[in-house]
C-alpha cells in the first residue's frame, strides 16, 4: 500500500489551480495532467503535483461537491513570515475565516478559503515539530461532534505504520466545547500526517467528496479489507468510492489503475474507463481484462 494521497475535487479548475498552488508553494511541480473521457461529467482533467514535497491528486469532475472547511490544510510554515507570505497570495479573491495574527495557541496563524474553495490554516509556533508540512484536517461538529478521538483511534488501528502523535483536550472553561473533546490532535496514518478537532459550533457544513483521501493498494487482498472496514454508506460506493461511518471520503483504488490509464492506446484507456466506471469495488483483474482485451 502506498502513502493516503489528499484528493481535490474541483468543477473546471483542477489544472489552473495546479498551477496556482506549485507557483506558490516550494519543492512543487506539477507530475502529471491527463483527461478521462465519457465519465458521468463528460470529460476530466486528472492532476498529480507535489507540493512542498508531498502527493497531491486533483480532478475537474463537474459542480456535484464543493470544498468546505470541513477538511482543511494546515501548513506548518518555518517562520511568521512564510505565514503572511502564503496569506497574502493565497486571501486574494478569498474568504477569512479567522484573521492572522497571534493566538495563544500560535504566534502566527491564520484561516482562509481561498478564490477555489480549499481551505487553509496557515500557522508558526516555536515548538512545532512538524514545519515545512502541509497536514489535512478533519474537524468534526455537527452530528460528528466529539467523536474526534473515536475516528482517530479507528483509523489509527486500521492503517499499518500509524500512531498518534499529539492530543489535547479543551480546557474546563471553554464552552460550548467540553473537556472530554479534542482541541487539537496530531496522528499519522500510514507514513502520512493528519490532524482532527471537535467543534461543538455547528457551522452547517459536514465532510463531502470534494475532498476525499485516495488509497492505492498492491493487492485485491488489500482492497477488500480497506472496503469492508471503511464503507459505511452503502449509497456512496461508486467507482471505488466510498464514505465511512464518520461521513469522510475515500478512495479505494489499485496501483495498476494509474499505469492501465496512462497509456497512449486511447481504445485501451477507453475500455479501462468505462470498466470502472461501471463498479462500485474495483476489480484488479476485469481491469487488466479491458485494458488487454483486443
Amino acid at each position: 500500500m502506498k502513502a493516503i494521497i489528499p484528493h481535490l475535487w474541483f468543477d473546471k479548475e483542477a489544472v489552473e489551480a495546479a498551477e496556482f498552488y506549485t507557483s506558490v508553494f516550494e519543492q512543487s511541480r506539477i507530475q502529471s495532467i491527463a483527461q478521462i473521457h465519457d465519465t458521468p461529467s463528460g470529460t476530466a482533467d486528472v492532476v498529480a503535483i507535489t507540493l512542498k514535497g508531498q502527493e497531491f491528486r486533483f480532478i475537474s469532475a463537474g459542480p456535484d461537491f464543493q470544498m468546505t472547511p470541513a477538511i482543511s490544510l494546515r501548513v506548518y510554515c518555518s517562520s511568521k513570515e512564510e505565514v503572511l507570505y502564503l496569506w497574502e497570495i493565497l486571501k486574494v479573491d478569498g474568504s477569512i475565516l479567522m484573521e492572522v495574527g497571534e493566538y495563544p495557541f500560535s504566534g502566527q496563524y491564520g484561516w482562509l478559503n481561498d478564490r477555489y474553495g480549499v481551505s487553509w490554516q496557515l500557522l508558526w509556533t516555536e515548538e512545532e515539530t512538524t514545519a515545512g508540512k502541509i497536514v489535512p484536517q478533519l474537524l468534526f461538529s455537527g452530528q460528528q461532534v466529539g467523536k474526534a478521538k473515536e475516528a482517530i483511534e479507528f483509523y489509527t488501528l486500521l492503517f499499518e505504520n500509524s500512531q498518534v502523535d499529539k492530543v489535547v483536550y479543551y480546557e474546563e472553561e471553554s464552552d460550548p466545547n467540553s473537556p472530554d473533546m479534542l482541541q487539537y490532535a496530531l496522528f499519522t496514518l500510514n507514513g502520512q500526517l493528519f490532524s482532527a478537532m471537535d467543534s461543538n459550533i455547528d457551522y452547517g457544513f459536514v465532510f463531502n467528496e470534494a475532498f476525499s483521501f485516495l488509497v492505492q493498494c498492491d493487492t485485491r487482498e488489500e482492497i477488500d479489507f480497506l472496503w469492508k472496514k471503511l464503507s459505511a454508506v452503502p449509497e456512496a460506493e461508486e467507482c471505488g468510492w466510498l464514505k465511512d461511518y464518520y461521513g469522510v471520503s475515500w478512495q479505494i483504488t489499485p496501483v495498476v489503475l494509474d499505469d492501465l490509464l496512462a497509456t497512449d492506446d486511447e481504445k485501451r484507456k477507453e475500455r479501462v474507463t468505462k470498466a470502472f466506471l461501471k463498479m462500485k469495488k474495483l476489480d484488479i483483474a476485469a481491469l487488466r481484462a479491458a485494458y488487454e482485451k483486443d
